[in-house]
């Protein structure tokens, strides 16, 4: 399964595309699969939710806070 990220970044790499072309008919196209893009990130989690390897530390500040991304 792809990440909320990565079809995030896709669908804004279409948009600039599709602001960046001559051609209308292709602009609504990317348009189109942005927006298809974005669809399918929405109801994903914002942050990876998949285990962690056993090596990945995970940084905890004094206030319980997590440093890990």
């Amino acid at each position: 399964m792809l990440g909320k990220t990565y079809l995030t970044k896709q669908a804004s790499l279409l948009l600039e595309f599709a602001r960046n072309t001559s051609d209308a008919d292709l602009s609504a196209k990317l348009i189109s699969k942005a927006a298809d893009l974005k669809s399918q990130a929405d109801p994903l989690p914002d942050k990876d939710q998949s285990p962690r390897a056993p090596d990945v530390t995970q940084d905890v500040s004094p206030d319980g806070e997590s440093g890990a991304a």
